[in-house]
């Protein structure tokens, strides 16, 4: 883990997987200070104690989400139990987190954990974050994520990016996995994101970095080989997913990885595009892929994360 601040008021916390980065915005005097996202359920000990260190005592006002995947918001109830963060989430999430619709929210998708947590406030693209004298403004940004924001700072061309890029890409595009076109999106964004005056760009994953032409050349580059061959981005996905899965878990016996492999609907939905007969096979494959590029190990009873 490696915190930066790349300008001043702003601190990010450079997460390791499962989690996704956090920005820590400082607050005027009795405002309180802002963390952008809060990365997995189970690093919230550390995501806990980073916060707290930082702040030295002083209040954590609220919580931004700049999109509701796991990696980004398995910190939020944490944080509004041990510090009374309030939480605002993307205007278009709002009615599913009051709900609490684990199917729209993606963890029972994706076979992924989140501890249940209240929003009090919604974020809509257009609208603008103030924060310690600082503007940040709300930007659209599916692709990835089809309700997922990035922010702004015009004074001093700051983009908080989330998953829509990566100094090396991009994350992966979950409703071409679902059989929803979205590349078009990823495009878009990439688009609106050179339009910007942006100098600095701090990834939802990943180091803050300032070569901005060179992560968009990048990202168009991956873009272009996944829609000349989507079932390319499809088998990607099925990966992450799977790591992702083993991340969580760490170890696990066979019976338990190929059952979270049949019982996950994206991952079905992925095996239905790759033509698999079944996701178990799909998954004895994909693990022994895995292992190969030592990503995964496995032994006669049990898989592990490596």
């Amino acid at each position: 883990m490696t915190v930066t601040a790349p300008l001043d008021g702003v601190r990010v916390f450079e997460r390791g997987w499962l989690s996704s980065n956090n920005v820590l915005l400082a607050g005027e005097p009795g405002e309180g200070a802002v963390l952008v996202d809060s990365s997995h359920c189970l690093h919230a000990p550390q995501t806990l104690a980073l916060v707290r260190h930082a702040l030295q005592g002083r209040p954590l006002a609220r919580v931004v989400n700049t999109h509701l995947h796991s990696d980004h918001c398995g910190g939020n109830a944490a944080l509004q139990r041990e510090l009374g963060a309030a939480v605002t989430v993307p205007q278009a999430s709002w009615a599913t987190v009051q709900a609490w619709d684990e199917d729209a929210l993606s963890y029972r998708a994706t076979g992924q954990r989140c501890e249940r947590f209240d929003a009090q406030a919604a974020l809509a693209p257009g609208d603008v974050l103030r924060v310690g004298g600082r503007d940040w403004q709300a930007l659209a940004a599916p692709g990835h994520d089809p309700q997922s924001l990035m922010l702004f700072d015009a004074r001093d061309g700051v983009l908080v990016s989330a998953d829509a890029l990566w100094e090396n890409g991009f994350g992966v595009v979950f409703p071409e996995l679902d059989g929803v076109q979205a590349f078009d999106e990823v495009a878009a964004v990439l688009d609106l994101i050179e339009r910007l005056p942006v100098q600095q760009v701090i990834p939802g994953h990943g180091a803050p970095f300032g070569d901005v032409a060179g992560a968009l050349a990048r990202a168009r580059s991956r873009l272009a080989g996944f829609r000349a061959d989507p079932r390319r981005h499809a088998r990607h996905g099925a990966k992450v997913l799977l790591k992702y899965h083993l991340m969580e878990e760490r170890t696990q016996d066979w019976a338990g990885v190929l059952a979270w492999a049949e019982g996950t609907r994206l991952f079905g939905s992925i095996g239905r595009q790759l033509g698999w007969t079944d996701a178990s096979a799909g998954c004895r494959e994909l693990v022994a892929e895995l292992v190969a590029q030592g990503a995964l190990r496995t032994d006669a009873a049990q898989v592990h994360d490596a």
